[in-house]
C-alpha cells in the first residue's frame, strides 16, 4: 500500500493567501488539520474522525493516497437576499486516505479556504469494506482554540435555539446551568455543549465564527466544550428511540464544519461562506414568491386581546378581523396578512400528550370563511400567508401534506408559515437530531412541488440551503419579539439585538416580527413590554434581515404615527448590503440598496448603552444627489423611561456626507435614502 511520511503536511490557502488550512497524520494515522490567519495560528492541529456503532472507530491508522486540488472563482445570482450578487471563490485540496491495516477503509476530506474563512467535509465513498449501512454514534471533529476568547454562545440544547445570549470567557461557558427555562415549552441541554453558530473575538482582535453548512439528512451538530483545554468537540444531537445519531448509506458526505475569520465584526455579517458551501439553485426563479412585508393576526394572541382558538369566545382568526388586516396592507404597501388561529383543533394543541392527529390543515373554525377571505384579498391586491402549526407532531403533519398543500395551490396562496412547539411526537425525538432534520427537508421540498415558499418556526438551524432551496425564506430559530410580551424574566434585554446579527443572523433570515410601537403594552400587558425606543423597532427592519418582514404590532397602533412611514417605504430585498461599524454585544450599523432601485436604507441599533456614531455615506452614488429622510431618538429617548420619543427630519446627502448618529440606551435610528429627481 502506498504511504506517505507524517512529517510532509499538506496545505491550501485562501485566493488572497491569508487563510491556511494544513493537513496532516499524527504520529498513529489520526487525520489532523490546522488552520492560520496571516501566518497566526487560530486552530492548533485538530483531529477528525468517527465511531461507528457496527463497524468501530474511523479515526487512526490512515495513510495519505493521494491529494487532489483546485480552484473555483465564479459569481451566482441569488433569486433574493441580501446581494443580487455573490462571488464564490474558494482553493480546494482533497484528501484521500486509508487504513493501513484491515479492513482498509477508506476517508476523504475535503477542505475548501475562503477569503472569509475556511469550510470541512467527510465524504465516505462507495467500497466493499464497509457495511451496506453505517451508524454514527459520535463524530470526532475538534477545534482546537488558541486562546480564551470572548464567546457569544447559547446552550447546546437539542430541541430549541430561544435562549438569550451569554457573553462570556471560553473557560467560563457553563450550559448545563441554562436547563429552567419557564418560557420554553421544550428544551433539553444534555451537556455542557454550545449551539452554532457561536462567536468569538481573540485577543488579538480577530473574529470567529462556528457553524455547518449544507445540514442534509444528518444530525444537527452542537459542540461539547472543553474549558480546561480550550478546545471544542463536535457533539451531534441524538434520539432516545436509537443508540445512534446519524444512520447513512456509502457513499455519502456530511455537512461542511465551517469557520468564518473576519478582522472586523461586521466581516462576519458580510461573508458569504455558509452559502457558497451550499449545491446551486434546483428551483430556478421561483416567480410565485415575491419578497414582501406583512401584517397580521398574530400579536393580538401575544398580548391576550384575542386566541388562536375558537371555544375561548375571543377568536381572532374571523372572517372580519381578517378583512381588517387586508384593509390595513392594502392602504399601506404591505404585501400580505398572516392568519394563525384559522383552523380546528387549537383547543388541544400544546400540554396534551395526545397531540397526534389534533390539528388538520384544510378545515376552517365556523367564524372564519376561508373562500370569502381569499376573494376579498384578491379584490385588494394582498396575499394570504397560511399558517400550519403542528405542535410537534411531525407525522400528522406529514400525512396531510399533500392535501394541505393542494388546496393551498388552489386557492392561489405560496407562503406557510409552519411551527413545532412543545415536545417532538413521537416521544424521544428531539427538534435537531436526523429525524427531524428529514422532516423539515421534506416539508421543504414537499412545498416546492406545490409552488409554496416555508417560513419555519421552532426550526432547525439555517445552514444555507436556501441558496439550493430557494422556497426556504426565513425561519425563526431565536428568541424573538413575542417573548417581550409574555415573558416571566422580563423580555428580551436591550443588548439582544445588537449580539444576534453577528450570531443567529450568519445561519441566515430571521423572522423576528420587528415593528411595534406600543411599548409599553399598557392596554395588555402591565409587567411587560418591549426593551428597545420606537427608532430602535424602525431600525430593525435593515439591521435583521429576512426576505419577509411582519409590520407586527396591531393595525390601530400604527394609525396617525408619522414612524409607520418608514415601514410603508423600507425595502425587504436587496442588490448591496454593507455593514458601516459594529461592534458584538454593543452596536451595529448596516446599509441596504432596494432591487433594481437607487433607494438606499440605513439602520443602527445600540444595547443599554447610548452611544455617538460617525458614518460616512461613501456607498451612495458619486454622480447623485439624495433625500434622506431620518428617524432618531427624541433627544431625552430611553428604552425604558422615555421609548417613543422619536424626530423625523430630511435633509439632502451625497456620497461625501458624514452623519452623526446619537443613539440613546437601547436605541437606534433609520435612514430611507431616495434620488433626488431632477
Amino acid at each position: 500500500m502506498a504511504s506517505c511520511t507524517i512529517e510532509q503536511p499538506n496545505s491550501v490557502t485562501s485566493p488572497n493567501s491569508n487563510v491556511r488550512i494544513s493537513f496532516s497524520l499524527s504520529e498513529n494515522g489520526t487525520p489532523q488539520y490546522q488552520v492560520a490567519y496571516r501566518n497566526q495560528t487560530l486552530i492548533d492541529p485538530s483531529s477528525l474522525g468517527f465511531e461507528f456503532k457496527n463497524s468501530g472507530s474511523l479515526n487512526s491508522n490512515f495513510s495519505i493516497e493521494s491529494t487532489h486540488t483546485r480552484s473555483v472563482d465564479e459569481t451566482w445570482n441569488p433569486v433574493w437576499g441580501e446581494n443580487s450578487e455573490v462571488e464564490n471563490r474558494f482553493n480546494e485540496l482533497l484528501v484521500e486516505l486509508q487504513e493501513q491495516s484491515e479492513p482498509y477503509r477508506r476517508l476523504h476530506l475535503r477542505f475548501r479556504a475562503y477569503d472569509d474563512g475556511i469550510g470541512f467535509r467527510y465524504e465516505i465513498p462507495l467500497q466493499q469494506n464497509l457495511t451496506d449501512t453505517l451508524f454514527i454514534t459520535d463524530e470526532l471533529t475538534e477545534f482546537k482554540l488558541k486562546g480564551d476568547h470572548d464567546t457569544w454562545w447559547i446552550p447546546g440544547d437539542w430541541d430549541i435555539y430561544e435562549h438569550l445570549y451569554n457573553t462570556t470567557k471560553f473557560s467560563e461557558i457553563d450550559a448545563t446551568s441554562k436547563r429552567d427555562h419557564p418560557n420554553l415549552a421544550q428544551t433539553y441541554i444534555p451537556e455542557n455543549a454550545v449551539n452554532t453558530p457561536v462567536t468569538m473575538k481573540t485577543a488579538e482582535g480577530l473574529y470567529l465564527s462556528f457553524h455547518e453548512a449544507d445540514l442534509t439528512d444528518y444530525a444537527g451538530m452542537t459542540l461539547k466544550v472543553d474549558t480546561a483545554n480550550m478546545s471544542m468537540t463536535s457533539n451531534l444531537v441524538g434520539s432516545q428511540r436509537r443508540d445512534y445519531k446519524v444512520e447513512r448509506k456509502a457513499p455519502f458526505n456530511s455537512p461542511w464544519r465551517t469557520i468564518q475569520i473576519g478582522e472586523k465584526a461586521g466581516d462576519l455579517i458580510e461573508s458569504n461562506l455558509i452559502v457558497n458551501l451550499n449545491d446551486p439553485n434546483e428551483l430556478g426563479d421561483i416567480p410565485w414568491f415575491k419578497p414582501t412585508k406583512y401584517v397580521g393576526i398574530w400579536w393580538e394572541m401575544h398580548l391576550g386581546k384575542s386566541t388562536w382558538d375558537y371555544e375561548s369566545g375571543r377568536h381572532g382568526a374571523t372572517t372580519e378581523n381578517t378583512k381588517r388586516y387586508i384593509d390595513f396592507a392594502a392602504d399601506n404597501n404591505i404585501g400580505a396578512v398572516l392568519v394563525e388561529g384559522w383552523n380546528t383543533g387549537w383547543e388541544r394543541w400544546i400540554g396534551f400528550p395526545d397531540r397526534e392527529g389534533v390539528f388538520d390543515f384544510v378545515t376552517p373554525y365556523p367564524d372564519y370563511d376561508l373562500q370569502e377571505v381569499m376573494g376579498y384579498a384578491k379584490e385588494k391586491g394582498v396575499e394570504i400567508i397560511m399558517h400550519h402549526e403542528t405542535s410537534a407532531a411531525p407525522r400528522t403533519y406529514e400525512a396531510q401534506l399533500d392535501t394541505a398543500y393542494s388546496l393551498m395551490q388552489d386557492l392561489g396562496i405560496h407562503v406557510v408559515k409552519t411551527g413545532y412547539v412543545g415536545k417532538i411526537i413521537p416521544e424521544g425525538e428531539y427538534h435537531h437530531g436526523q429525524w427531524m432534520v428529514n422532516h423539515y427537508r421534506k416539508v421543504l421540498e414537499k412545498a416546492a412541488e406545490y409552488e409554496i415558499a416555508v417560513n419555519a418556526h421552532e426550526p432547525i438551524k439555517g445552514t444555507g440551503i436556501r441558496r439550493t432551496l430557494p422556497n426556504a425564506i426565513s425561519r425563526e430559530g431565536l428568541r424573538g419579539q413575542e417573548y417581550n410580551a409574555w415573558s416571566v424574566e422580563g423580555g428580551n434585554p436591550p443588548e439582544h439585538l445588537t449580539i444576534v446579527p453577528f450570531t443567529r443572523m450568519l445561519a441566515g433570515p430571521i423572522d423576528f416580527t420587528p415593528g411595534i410601537f406600543n411599548i409599553k403594552f399598557d392596554e395588555y400587558q402591565e409587567n411587560n413590554q418591549v426593551n428597545t425606543t420606537l427608532a430602535q423597532q424602525l431600525a430593525l427592519y435593515v439591521v435583521l434581515y429576512s426576505p419577509v418582514q411582519m409590520a407586527a404590532d396591531l393595525p390601530e397602533h400604527y394609525e396617525g404615527n408619522p414612524a409607520f412611514q418608514f415601514i410603508r417605504e423600507v425595502a425587504v430585498n436587496w442588490d448591496e448590503s454593507h455593514v458601516l461599524n459594529g461592534e458584538i454585544g454593543e452596536y451595529v450599523t448596516i446599509a441596504r440598496k432596494e432591487k433594481d432601485s437607487d433607494n438606499w436604507f440605513v439602520g443602527s441599533v445600540t444595547d443599554e448603552e447610548s452611544r455617538s456614531l460617525e458614518v460616512t455615506l461613501d456607498f451612495l452614488d458619486p454622480d447623485m444627489t439624495y433625500r434622506a429622510v431620518i428617524y432618531r431618538d427624541g433627544e431625552d429617548a430611553h428604552w425604558d423611561d422615555n421609548p417613543l420619543s422619536i424626530e423625523i427630519d430630511e435633509q439632502e446627502v451625497t456620497n461625501e456626507t458624514v452623519l452623526e448618529f446619537d443613539l440613546a440606551p437601547g436605541g437606534g435610528q433609520a435612514i430611507s435614502i431616495f434620488p433626488v429627481k431632477e
